[in-house]
C-alpha cells in the first residue's frame, strides 16, 4: 500500500511538472534584470513592445551610500542600476541600452509623513524587486509601501499599497536623467495634474531639446495638494529670508508653476494596505494629446487588466520565435534578447497619429501605421534592422517609412535620431544600409526613388553643405578621409562610408542607374588606401598621403581616445571592409594569411565583444572554405563568456538592442554578416529547434524551422528542405520560402 502511494505521488509530481512546463509562455523566460549592471544600461521597468512609455525605477540620484553609481558624480546613462538601492521614484520616458544620459523624467514617488520635495531626503531603500515583461514591483523599506507599475503604449499605471496614516504621492519634475532643465505643471483638481518637462542635449549636443507633456490622474481625490519649487541662493537678502536655496511649498496652489526644480504633492489619509493608483498619459505633441492618449488607453485604474494586456502583447511578440532544447538559462538569455529587440525603435506618434516633425516643432499627422523614434543607426544597422526584416517585417517597414518621412521634413536621412531631433552622434551614413537591406529583403512598400534621392544626396553633397558626411570632400577626390586632428575619427568615418556606398551601388544597379553603380562601387573600394604593409593592418593617413607617424595599433582599447578611430582601435576596424571580402582577403596576404591574422585578433585579446565595429569578426571565418569551424569555436566561447542569465549578462551597452540581436542570431545559428548582402552565415544553433513564424503579408513561407541533429562540435552538413548546401551561407530569399534548415553535426 505504501509503495502504491509512493508511485501515485511520483506520478502526480511528474504530471505537475509537465503541466508547469507546458504552461510556460515566452514571456516567462524573460529576465528584465539582464544587462542592468556592467554598463549594459538596460532597465527592468514596465514597457510594452515599441512603447512610448516605460515606467522605470529611478535609483541613480541622491548621493546615497546605498548607491554604487550616481548620475551627478560621473558619466551615467541609465535611470536604473542593479548595484543601487536608493529609490527616488518612477520615471515615465526612458531609453534602454544607450551610452549617453537622456530622458528619465516625470518621476512619481510615494511617501508617508510630512511632505518633502528634496529627492536626497525623500528617497528610500528598495527591496523585494520583481520584474516581468510589462510589470515591475519593489518595496520601499523607509515607508513600508509596496509599489507596482505597468504600461500601455502611451500611458503608465502605478499601484501603491500604503500603511495607515498620512500618505503622499509626489510628482518631481526637477529630478531626472536628462541634462536639460525646465518644467511646468498645473494642478487641475484634487485628482488630476498636467504639465511638461524639457529634455534634450543627448550626448551634450545642443539642438536636440524637446518638451514631453503629461497628464496624471489619481484613483481617488486627494485630501490636500500643492506644489513646490527650489528657491535660488540669495546674496545679502538671505539675512531677511528663510528660503534661500531651500524648497518652498505652496499648499492648494492651482495656478501654473514653472521653473527648474519644481514638483507637486497629493496627500491622502490611508488605511492599512490601502491602494491608490495613478495613471500617467504622455505625448511629445501637447498636454491635450497626453490627455487624449490617457483617455484612449486607460483601463480606468484597472491595474490587473493593464498588466494582463501588457503580458499578452509581450507573448504575442515573443511567440514569433519558439525554441526547443537548450538549458533554462539559455532560453532566458535568448528570450530576454528578443525582449530587448522589441523596445527600440519605439512609437512617437499619439493615438490620433500626431507627432512632432523632424528638426522642427511643426506638428504632423502620420497617415497610417505609426511614426517611430530612437534610431541608433550606427549600432542597429549591423544586425537589428535585418532581424526586424526577418521576424517583424511590418515593424521594419514602419521604421523605413519613418526614416523617409524624416528626410521629407528635414532634408536629410537620420544618423542617430531621438524624438524627431538629430543628435549627430557616432559615425558614417548608416541609414543607407538599413534602407537598401530592407528593400532587398523584399519589404518594398515605400517610395524607393525618394529614398534613393535622399541617399544620393548624403553621398554626393560637398562637405560644407553635408549634414551627414561633413568630411566627404577628400574622400571623393582621394578615396579616404585624412587625419586632420588627433582624435577626429577619420578612419572610422571612411570605413562606414565605404559600406554605405557599396549598399548604394547595389541599389543603383537594381534601379538601372548604371553610372551611379560604377561610381559608388569604386568609392567603396577606397578602404585599401588605409592598408599599411609595415604593420599589416589599417592605419590613419594624413592629407598629404603619408601614414600617421608614431602609430600604435593597440591605442583605443577600453574606449580610450584613439587617433582616427572611434570607440576602438586598428585591430577592431581592420576587417570592416567586409563588403569586399575577396579584396580584403587579397589585401591581407591571401586566404591562409587572412585566417592567421583574423584568428590572432581573438587569440591576442584584441577582439572587443562590447562594441560594434568587430562584432561580425567571428563569422568571417565562414568565407574561407575549411576554416568554418573557427567561427563555431569563437562563437561558443563568446556566448559562454559574455552572455548569461544575470544582471551583468551583457558585455556592455546593449546599444538599443544591438548586442541582444547579436546573441539571438548566434543562438539561432545564423547571422547577416553584411547589411545589403542577403546571405546569412551559418553556425550551430544552441537549441535543438528554432521555429520562426514568417509574416505571409511579406513572405511566401509560413514558418522557418532551424534544427540541429547529430553530435559533435563541428558542422558536417547543411540541408535546406533536404537539399544539401555547398557553403556555410544561406540566402534570405530561400529562407523566407519556409521549410527546414537542418544543420548536422
Amino acid at each position: 500500500m505504501n509503495n502504491l502511494k509512493k508511485i501515485a505521488l511520483q506520478l502526480f509530481a511528474l504530471l505537475f511538472c509537465a503541466q508547469t512546463i507546458m504552461a510556460q509562455t515566452p514571456a516567462d523566460w524573460v529576465n528584465p534584470f539582464i544587462g542592468t549592471t556592467n554598463y549594459g544600461t538596460t532597465n527592468p521597468g514596465a514597457v510594452v513592445p515599441r512603447g512610448m512609455v516605460s515606467v522605470v525605477p529611478f535609483n541613480v540620484s541622491g548621493n546615497s551610500p546605498l548607491n554604487k553609481h550616481d548620475k551627478d558624480n560621473g558619466w551615467w546613462s541609465t535611470p536604473y542600476s542593479w548595484d543601487n538601492k536608493y529609490f527616488t521614484g518612477y520615471s515615465h520616458v526612458n531609453l534602454s541600452g544607450v551610452g549617453c544620459p537622456e530622458l528619465g523624467v516625470i518621476l512619481l514617488m510615494p511617501t508617508t509623513g510630512d511632505v518633502n520635495g528634496d529627492h536626497g531626503e525623500y528617497g528610500s531603500e528598495m527591496s523585494k524587486q520583481v520584474a516581468h515583461p510589462g510589470y515591475y514591483s519593489t518595496y520601499l523599506n523607509k515607508y513600508a509601501i509596496n509599489t507596482e507599475v505597468s504600461a500601455t503604449e502611451r500611458t503608465g499605471i502605478s499601484r501603491f499599497t500604503f500603511p495607515a496614516g498620512q500618505s503622499n504621492i509626489l510628482i518631481d519634475l526637477g529630478n531626472g536623467l536628462t541634462n536639460e532643465s525646465g518644467a511646468s505643471l498645473k494642478i487641475v483638481n484634487n485628482r488630476e495634474i498636467e504639465g511638461w518637462r524639457m529634455t534634450g542635449t543627448f550626448c551634450y549636443n545642443d539642438g536636440t531639446e524637446r518638451p514631453v507633456y503629461f497628464v496624471a490622474r489619481f484613483s481617488q481625490p486627494a485630501e490636500e495638494f500643492g506644489v513646490w519649487k527650489k528657491m535660488p541662493k540669495m546674496g545679502p537678502e538671505a539675512a531677511w529670508s528663510a528660503t534661500s536655496d531651500k524648497i518652498k511649498y505652496y499648499k492648494n496652489f492651482k495656478a501654473e508653476m514653472a521653473g527648474d526644480s519644481i514638483g507637486s504633492w497629493f496627500t491622502f489619509n490611508t488605511k492599512a494596505n490601502e491602494e491608490i493608483l495613478v495613471e500617467v498619459g504622455i505625448s511629445y505633441v501637447s498636454i491635450e494629446n497626453a490627455r487624449l492618449n490617457l483617455n484612449y488607453e486607460s483601463k480606468d485604474f484597472d491595474f490587473e487588466a493593464t498588466r494582463k494586456q501588457a503580458e499578452e502583447k509581450w507573448n504575442e511578440a515573443l511567440s514569433t520565435i519558439t525554441v526547443k532544447g537548450g538549458t533554462d538559462d539559455q532560453k532566458t538569455v535568448f528570450y530576454t534578447g528578443l525582449y530587448h529587440i522589441q523596445i527600440h525603435p519605439n512609437i512617437l506618434s499619439d493615438v490620433n497619429g500626431q507627432y512632432p516633425a523632424m528638426e522642427s516643432f511643426e506638428i504632423k499627422t502620420h497617415p497610417n501605421g505609426e511614426r517611430y523614434t530612437v534610431f541608433s543607426l550606427w549600432d542597429t544597422y549591423r544586425n537589428l534592422h535585418p532581424f526586424m526584416s526577418l521576424a517583424f517585417p511590418q515593424q521594419q517597414l514602419n521604421a523605413v517609412q519613418s526614416m523617409i518621412e524624416m528626410y521629407d521634413e528635414s532634408g536629410w536621412l537620420p544618423r542617430w535620431e531621438l524624438n524627431s531631433t538629430e543628435t549627430h552622434v557616432m559615425e558614417g551614413d548608416p541609414a543607407l544600409p538599413v534602407i537598401v537591406d530592407t528593400w532587398f529583403r523584399g519589404i518594398r512598400d515605400f517610395d524607393i526613388e525618394k529614398a534613393y534621392e535622399a541617399m544620393y544626396k548624403s553621398a554626393t553633397t560637398p562637405g560644407a553643405e553635408n549634414k551627414i558626411r561633413p568630411d566627404i570632400d577628400h574622400y571623393i577626390s582621394h578615396g579616404y578621409v585624412p587625419l586632420m586632428s588627433q582624435y577626429d575619427n577619420s578612419v572610422s568615418h571612411a570605413l562606414e562610408y565605404y559600406i554605405a556606398d557599396w549598399n548604394l551601388a547595389q541599389l543603383a544597379k537594381e534601379l538601372g542607374k548604371d553610372d551611379d553603380y560604377e561610381r559608388f562601387l569604386q568609392q567603396s573600394r577606397g578602404y585599401k588606401n588605409y592598408y599599411d604593409k609595415e604593420f599589416g593592418i589599417i592605419r590613419p593617413k594624413l592629407e598629404n598621403g603619408e601614414f600617421m607617424p608614431d602609430f600604435n595599433p593597440r591605442q583605443g582599447e577600453n574606449f580610450e581616445p584613439s587617433p582616427g578611430f572611434h570607440e576602438g582601435n586598428a585591430y577592431q576596424y581592420t576587417f570592416c571592409a567586409h563588403h569586399d571580402m575577396d579584396g580584403m582577403i587579397t589585401l591581407n596576404g591571401g586566404k591562409k594569411e587572412f585566417v592567421k591574422k583574423l584568428q590572432a585578433i581573438f587569440d591576442d585579446g584584441h577582439f572587443d565583444m562590447a562594441n560594434e565595429p568587430d562584432i561580425h569578426y567571428p563569422w568571417l571565418f565562414n568565407y574561407i572554405k575549411g576554416e568554418e569551424w573557427r567561427a563555431q569555436k569563437e562563437l561558443n566561447r563568446l556566448m559562454a563568456t559574455y552572455f548569461k542569465n544575470a544582471p551583468d549578462g551583457l558585455p556592455g551597452n546593449d546599444d538599443t538592442g544591438t548586442m541582444s540581436t547579436w546573441i539571438v542570431y548566434a543562438m539561432m545559428g545564423i547571422y547577416p554578416v553584411l547589411p545589403g548582402d542577403m546571405n546569412y552565415a551559418i553556425a550551430l544553433p544552441v537549441f535543438d529547434e528554432v521555429k520562426i513564424q514568417l509574416d505571409q503579408n511579406f513572405y511566401p513561407g509560413s514558418e522557418l524551422i532551424i534544427k540541429k541533429s547529430g553530435s559533435g562540435d563541428k558542422i558536417k552538413s547543411i540541408l535546406l528542405n533536404d537539399k544539401k548546401q555547398k557553403y556555410f551561407f544561406i540566402d534570405h530569399a530561400d529562407l523566407v520560402k519556409g521549410g527546414v534548415l537542418e544543420i548536422k553535426q
